[in-house]
């Protein structure tokens, strides 16, 4: 359609959707429409990956399981997203208003920005996708003809140096494969939900390695079904193991919510394998933070958990005991008594391990990185990775970078 408004279509869906919509032209962006308010655009990014979709339709999941659609015109491209089933947690909105440089002063609004964006069915989003593309292309698409491009399957090497999961994701497949029977039997069962439970992540590697070549149960007469069906049982089993492992409830099921909505994207079985075998680790991984020695006190466990959440913010040790109901002195001695270190000292610890990854793993700055984590200063928080670390945070970059 040569006369085609696109900028005036944008605005009209972006209405209508309430998500963030854009115009490129040669992939350059000339129109953005938003009924939410955001300092930066989350897309920023993942935009190259985006971009380089040359389908007429296609949708991108980031790591962070937000859903981007694109549609194809010729030199224009019209981007709408992100939105999801349900609403990010604070950590990750904050980790993402890092990864877009969005400024210390105005995360919040971020934040608030990212709680607004309408939540959708990723269904719905390619309802509307087919429904842009017969207005700009003149074609009709089913839903079963749009392809997925996925960041953690498209990229698996930037999947093994993520934080969750530094283990290969091109084994032997079959090998992987292996760690889909989990459930044929009970013992096979109760041997990986301990491991979880457990956050044992290095008896999970060695099982996986080792894990007998045994059937699953038939859940399907269709066998791309029958994978599917395993991932949403093993799922089930294994968010069940984390929380009973100490995991917050709520970021347990979340999490099994969208590997399960991811999995049902999928339709090639090595992909289905690598994300089964990423979904069993990172929820092994998750445990393993939580846990201080081998039987840790729910009260260790609940601090462990409100660490995790509150990583990008100032330690405050007063608020830590105000959310575990206990006189910070009480809190503190407890804490100490159990394991053996202060409850400063163990907030301090997990921001080091925090700054590793992101010093490892991404460009940013240092002083990007303090401000994230929450250090008053670039030099204070030099101070502490040193402590922590026995390197400085320049010696730790060019030590993995090199």
């Amino acid at each position: 359609m040569k006369n085609l408004d696109y900028n005036y279509l944008c605005a009209i869906i972006g209405n209508l959707a309430g998500i963030p919509v854009r115009t490129y032209k040669n992939d350059k962006q000339v129109f953005y429409h938003s009924l939410v308010i955001l300092p930066k655009d989350p897309i920023t990014p993942y935009l190259s990956d985006i971009l380089s979709i040359t389908d007429h339709v296609g949708y991108f999941i980031t790591p962070y399981f937000n859903y981007y659609g694109i549609v194809n015109c010729p030199p224009y491209k019209l981007v709408i997203g992100p939105s999801r089933q349900g609403t990010m947690n604070d950590q990750d909105i904050k980790e993402l208003a890092f990864k877009c440089d969005v400024p210390s002063d105005e995360v919040n609004e971020f934040a608030a920005g990212m709680k607004s964006i309408v939540a959708m069915p990723l269904d719905s989003i390619l309802q509307i996708l087919c429904t842009m593309n017969y207005v700009m292309n003149d074609e009709k698409l089913s839903l079963e003809k749009i392809k997925i491009y996925d960041a953690e399957q498209q990229k698996l090497k930037e999947i093994i140096e993520s934080d969750r999961a530094n283990q290969n994701f091109n084994s032997d497949i079959a090998i992987i494969q292996s760690a889909q029977a989990v459930h044929n039997t009970i013992t096979l069962e109760q041997m990986l939900v301990n491991i979880v439970r457990k956050g044992d992540t290095a008896a999970l590697r060695e099982w996986i390695a080792n894990a007998p070549a045994v059937r699953a149960g038939i859940l399907a007469t269709e066998q791309m079904r029958q994978l599917k069906n395993t991932f949403i049982v093993t799922t089930t089993l294994i968010s069940r193991a984390a929380i009973r492992g100490g995991m917050d409830v709520e970021d347990a099921l979340t999490l099994s919510d969208a590997y399960i909505q991811k999995c049902e994207l999928l339709n090639n079985v090595g992909q289905i394998a690598n994300l089964q075998y990423h979904m069993v680790l990172d929820y092994t991984e998750r445990v393993e933070k939580l846990r201080l020695g081998k039987s840790p006190s729910k009260l260790v466990i609940e601090i462990s958990n409100y660490v995790q959440h509150h990583l990008s913010e100032p330690v405050d040790i007063e608020a830590l005991a105000n959310a575990m109901f206990l006189s910070r002195t009480r809190l503190s001695v407890k804490f100490k008594e159990e394991t053996g270190m202060t409850l400063t000292d163990f907030v301090l610890k997990e921001k080091t391990d925090e700054a590793k990854r992101l010093l490892r793993y991404t460009d940013k700055t240092l002083t990007a990185i303090s401000a994230y984590l929450g250090f008053s200063s670039q030099s204070h928080f030099s101070r502490a990775f040193r402590k922590y670390a026995d390197c400085s945070p320049l010696e730790y970059r060019k030590k993995y970078n090199s």
